[in-house]
């Protein structure tokens, strides 16, 4: 359960564990299967609410709506990749000595660290709906995530 153990660990020390990964050999497939799993887990996290929604308005049966978010996640792919390479080029533009991979593996780790957080949100969805209670822990985990992604992208634009 490595993945477990480094997300736990990369709430503590996110450079470090960014800093083993690095270390590794270059892989894309090993990267992407990162992105991949914050997409899978992002998938369940939806369920709870979707289910609530489906109890509340039946006229949109559940796997539909589970169909919808499969779908507008996997649609989310190319932005995510994007995003990486923006980052690169702002990092490139303020000094930074990191690679392509680097931006790529800093961003997909630190959407796989912040999956306990969306966890918790789609549960808080699936219980309590919409409202200020999950919008002001919606923004939390944004804020969790920005802070772990500035950490990682820190440690490797260092090159």
């Amino acid at each position: 359960m490595a993945l477990i153990a480094d997300i736990v660990e990369s709430w503590r020390a996110p450079a470090r564990v960014l800093r083993r990964h690095l270390a590794r050999p270059q892989s894309e497939a090993f990267v992407f299967t990162f992105l991949f799993t914050f997409l899978l887990i992002a998938f369940v996290a939806q369920t709870p609410h979707a289910a609530r929604m489906a109890y509340l308005l039946p006229e949109v049966p559940m796997p539909q709506r589970l169909f919808a978010a499969g779908l507008g996640l996997l649609a989310t792919i190319p932005l995510w990749y994007g995003l990486a390479a923006l980052s690169r080029l702002i990092a490139g533009a303020l000094g930074g000595k990191g690679t392509w991979y680097g931006a790529r593996l800093a961003l997909f780790w630190a959407l796989v660290a912040v999956t306990p957080a969306m966890l918790l949100m789609g549960l808080s969805l699936g219980f309590l709906g919409q409202g200020v209670q999950t919008n002001a822990l919606g923004g939390l985990v944004g804020l969790v995530f920005l802070v772990l992604w500035g950490l990682m992208l820190r440690e490797a634009e260092r090159g």
